[in-house]
């Protein structure tokens, strides 16, 4: 038996939109990541802003009892030792009227928005 050989029909037309559906689904995912790259940042610097804010807390809450006299040692070298031990520095400590001390704090850790920083005011009531 003879095979007979088919002569190719014409060629069918190519559209234009070949592989479009790749590039969507390519710039759609690139969207995502970016987006997930965002919000990871963003908790980030949320997290580091809270723990800069608990460090300005407890500074200031243990420069306070210092000015008050209820712990030994000098307001600002106490908020000091305690914002070191919560991994951050002391970048202004003043006391205020009425046995008030403010404190600022900054963290060493930093993040692409830039370093974290707390601020907080301790003392007695007026």
């Amino acid at each position: 038996m003879k095979r007979r050989l088919e002569q190719p029909g014409p060629a069918p037309e190519r559209s234009m939109e070949g592989g479009s559906g790749t590039v969507l689904a390519l710039g759609l995912g690139l969207v995502i990541i970016m987006a997930t790259a965002l919000i990871v940042l963003l908790a980030q610097s949320a997290v580091l802003a809270s723990r800069a804010a608990a460090a300005a807390d407890l500074a200031a809450l243990a420069a306070a009892d210092a000015a008050r006299g209820i712990t030994n040692g000098e307001p600002c070298a106490v908020a000091e030792a305690v914002a070191l031990r919560n991994n951050a520095a002391v970048l202004s400590c003043s006391e205020g009227d009425g046995e008030t001390v403010q404190v600022r704090t900054e963290l060493g850790t930093r993040t692409l928005f830039g370093a974290a920083t707390g601020q907080a005011r301790a003392g007695p009531p007026p």
